[in-house]
């Protein structure tokens, strides 16, 4: 069995004309990004729409990337940029314009959720999102980047632009709050 390539030898390959290269590392993070998207916007459209942006940003920008640095926190920090681009520009439009003469709104009944991790059983996602939703979006970014991403502090910290030790107490902080969450 070969050695799982790294980030950097995929980069490099592309940047001398592989271009399978490049669908490799999309497939390596495709998931990972759109959950984190769809974490900070909550739609799947929209977060499916930000995921295909933050990767062609990422290909438009990969000859700028700086090789001596870590791809994963990068990638992270251009799809939490397009997401809160997104944000910005979206303009809010009350539910009612989407309720038809009955009074049924055929946008809420036609939303739908992303596909659960299989991993978990149903009560424990329950459990986990009532407790994580008590808290605060910083929070939640942190627990979520760390947990479900597996990046390391340091990386979390690149990511968020905040100091390792924000960071590390935000995720102490969240935990402690979760936890509390779960026992009321």
């Amino acid at each position: 069995m070969q050695p799982e390539i790294t980030d950097q030898e995929l980069i490099k390959k592309y940047l001398k004309g592989d271009e399978k290269s490049f669908e490799i590392l999309i497939a390596k993070y495709l998931k990972q990004i759109y959950n984190f998207v769809y974490r900070n916007v909550g739609s799947q459209a929209d977060a499916e729409d930000i995921t295909q942006e933050a990767f062609v940003k990422v290909w438009k920008n990969l000859k700028k990337f700086d090789q001596k640095k870590n791809f994963k926190p990068w990638l992270f920090q251009i799809a939490k940029n397009t997401s809160i681009d997104f944000l910005r520009k979206k303009k809010s439009i009350p539910f009612s314009r989407f309720e038809n003469d009955k009074g049924q709104n055929v946008l809420t009944e036609n939303l739908s959720a992303p596909l659960p991790n299989l991993t978990e059983t149903i009560s424990d996602r329950e459990t986990i999102a009532t407790a994580m939703s008590d808290l605060s979006k910083k929070e939640q970014n942190v627990i979520s980047l760390r947990n479900k991403e597996g990046m390391s502090f340091k990386e979390i910290s690149g990511v968020l632009k905040e100091s390792i030790n924000t960071v590390k107490s935000r995720y102490r902080r969240g935990l402690k709050n979760m936890k509390k969450n779960i026992r009321n």
